[in-house]
């Protein structure tokens, strides 16, 4: 399964109506197929509430990091989604957001 073709997961923001991923893909693999594969996969996960609405929208968008500076700027600005969300008043308190594997740009 493509999802399993070693992609790195690196930085993350969960929402409660969307999610912000950075992630670095193997050469070989193409990030709409890989998102389209991940939404598969997510959307056989059991929900909280019965409703039967879509979970994802159509498409995705996606931001090509070339550059450290431009992954640090990125997350400054993903990390204070739940601030300008209201959900919290510091980036910190919120809980959803972490990094499983450093990803490194030159």
């Amino acid at each position: 399964m493509i999802l399993f073709m070693n992609p790195s997961f690196g930085r993350y923001v969960i929402l409660p109506d969307h999610l912000h991923l950075f992630v670095a893909l193997p050469h070989n693999l193409k990030l709409g197929d890989w998102i389209g594969t991940l939404k598969r996969v997510l959307a056989c996960v059991p929900r909280a509430s019965a409703s039967s609405d879509p979970i994802w929208q159509r498409g995705f968008f996606d931001h090509l990091l070339r550059s450290r500076e431009s992954y640090a700027e990125k997350w400054h600005y993903v990390r204070e989604n739940p601030v300008r969300a209201g959900l919290v008043s510091q980036a910190n308190d919120w809980p959803y957001r972490g990094e499983i594997v450093p990803i490194y740009l030159d």
